[in-house]
């Protein structure tokens, strides 16, 4: 089973709203990690948290996501990247 990382920051509103509708598709909440404890994360994902990983294949996906976008990300397999 795919498991899911979200790149967030402290008091982003989106993320939150993020989290929750991850929650709400998936059943359960995404880890978190936090882009300011790393410069190279916070230089790549900046600008476009809240984003959504797929640990196994690497396929992300960036704000603003909706159920359908998570549900397709748990079904792609990583061929098509």
């Amino acid at each position: 089973m795919a498991t899911l990382i979200l790149f967030t920051t402290s008091g982003c509103h989106l993320c939150e709203q993020a989290q929750r509708l991850i929650q709400k598709v998936w059943g359960r909440s995404a880890s978190e990690i936090e882009i300011t404890d790393d410069a190279r994360l916070l230089d790549d994902y900046g600008t476009r948290i809240p984003v959504l990983r797929r640990t196994d294949t690497g396929i992300e996906i960036a704000w603003p996501f909706d159920a359908t976008d998570i549900l397709e990300l748990l079904k792609r397999d990583g061929a098509d990247q």
